[in-house]
């Protein structure tokens, strides 16, 4: 029940980091933060054992440094950096692959998402104003934590994660 719970909370917050993301370019604090607070409380609900907990928390030090190396020269935000080192404290190592593997797929198609909506956006009946403001303004940043949320959500019944359904 309490690992449930947890799972359901970290899918709540996954596709809040992405709603937020994409109706203001920000990932807030508070989400990457409640995932590393409620991850503790998950891993023993789940059953997860000292060694396997440590092998997380290494994996979350390790991609929390990739991601500040990637945050530094602009290639990604400074909350998609936070996001997905979060993300990565809860699948883990090997589950980390797969779920970076399904993030930068999904990244790839939301970039040509996007480029395929900016071409046509000056033909659709929206405001100027708001274009100007989404994702859909030319050389307005790509709202990565859609991607980040879609590839924890296709990764997760490819990971122990999924365990805590019953499943």
């Amino acid at each position: 029940m309490i690992a449930t719970l947890c799972v359901s909370l970290f899918l709540v917050l996954m596709l809040t980091a992405a709603w937020t993301d994409l109706a203001g370019f920000r990932i807030p604090n508070w989400i990457p933060g409640a995932l590393i607070v409620i991850w503790p409380v998950a891993a023993w609900a789940m059953g997860m054992g000292w060694s396997e907990a440590g092998y997380a928390l290494l994996t979350f030090v390790i991609v929390l440094a990739l991601a500040v190396g990637l945050w530094m020269p602009g290639f990604i935000g400074g909350g998609d950096a936070k996001l997905i080192a979060a993300v990565a404290l809860w699948f883990a190592w090997p589950g980390v692959l797969i779920f970076v593997l399904w993030s930068v797929i999904a990244g790839g198609a939301l970039a040509v998402l996007l480029l395929a909506l900016r071409r046509i956006a000056p033909a659709l009946p929206l405001q100027p104003e708001w274009v100007a403001r989404s994702p859909l303004a030319e050389g307005a940043p790509a709202p990565y934590a859609v991607a980040l949320a879609a590839g924890a959500l296709i990764a997760l019944p490819q990971t122990t994660l999924i365990a805590a359904f019953g499943l």
